[in-house]
């Protein structure tokens, strides 16, 4: 099957033809398009409810029959000009309102937990590929000592055990604790590779120091397949955050997560299947744009790394 390749003017360096490819590809668009709408709807989340007129946190009981189990008023779970999206069963809260701040939750710990995650395993992996020697085998252990533990089951432990703290700063520190030496691998195996090419030895033969090295000739080197693998992390990062808060070990009511409201909706998925369809399609949409978007720049940024 013959292959589209991108014309690009001449002497166009590779950030320039990713940027070139990117905008070809229509999945990406698509992924951008509903990437920078849930990040709109996020920063501009209390902006957007008060237009709404309804906060994530207030009950409207007139919204709701208390004579059918506090069933919403009106179809499509009490869609209507007062509530866009419709209400809670039983407590009438404002279903627009309460997704607009679950994603501002949901992105605000997987793009905290992301930098962490991305921080630490660019700053471990440099320093093991780079150093070698004893500092890249303790670096390594710690690796394999932290990526053998069952992730998730401790997870739940530490956040069931933390009690009157912050939620989102704690889920967003113990998701980050867990996910930092898949990009350190990476970034290791590039700076192994790089740290033998011909520029990085005139470097060290000219007298440049290793933070220099790594900061002017090894960093820029791995930025590429850094940036691909933290596109993909992203995904991981919500579902990991609406895993926990669906279990009931997340951030906890009134504040409004997307993983919280589908485990509340599974009691009325039968008589009020929009409860259900509403979170679960914006969780869906987000996953699925940050991965598509993930899976196109690994691509592009890192070929190689895509192929095996």
């Amino acid at each position: 099957m013959a292959t589209t390749t991108v014309s690009a003017p001449a002497g166009s360096g590779p950030w320039q033809l990713a940027r070139a490819e990117l905008r070809r590809r229509t999945s990406v668009k698509i992924s951008l398009a509903v990437v920078a709408l849930f990040v709109i709807m996020a920063v501009a989340a209390p902006l957007l409810s008060s237009l709404g007129g309804w906060g994530p946190e207030e009950f409207d009981k007139s919204a709701v029959d208390p004579y059918l189990g506090g069933q919403p008023i009106g179809p499509l779970g009490g869609v209507s000009a007062e509530h866009w999206l419709g209400v809670e069963p039983v407590t009438g809260r404002d279903l627009f309102a309460r997704v607009l701040h679950g994603a501002q939750v949901s992105l605000l710990i997987a793009f905290a937990a992301t930098a962490i995650v991305v921080i630490a395993g660019v700053a471990a992996g440099t320093a093991a590929g780079y150093f070698g020697g004893r500092t890249d085998a303790v670096l390594s252990r710690l690796m394999d000592l932290t990526m053998s533990f069952p992730s998730l089951i401790f997870m739940i432990a530490m956040m069931s055990v933390a009690r009157d703290v912050n939620r989102i700063m704690l889920m967003t520190a113990v998701i980050g604790l867990f996910g930092w030496p898949g990009i350190a691998r990476v970034v290791r195996g590039q700076t192994l590779s790089l740290k033998h090419r011909e520029y990085v030895d005139a470097a060290r033969v000219g007298g440049a120091g290793p933070w220099r090295i790594l900061t002017r000739d090894i960093l820029p080197g791995v930025a590429g397949p850094v940036i691909a693998y933290t596109t993909l992390i992203i995904p991981g990062m919500i579902a990991t955050e609406a895993a926990l808060s669906y279990l009931g070990v997340g951030v906890r009511p009134p504040t409004p997560s997307w993983g919280q409201m589908i485990a509340d909706s599974v009691a009325f998925y039968d008589t009020d299947p929009m409860y259900f369809v509403i979170p679960s399609t914006c969780l869906f949409l987000t996953v699925l744009a940050f991965t598509l978007l993930g899976d196109a720049l690994r691509d592009i940024l890192d070929p190689k790394g895509s192929r095996t």
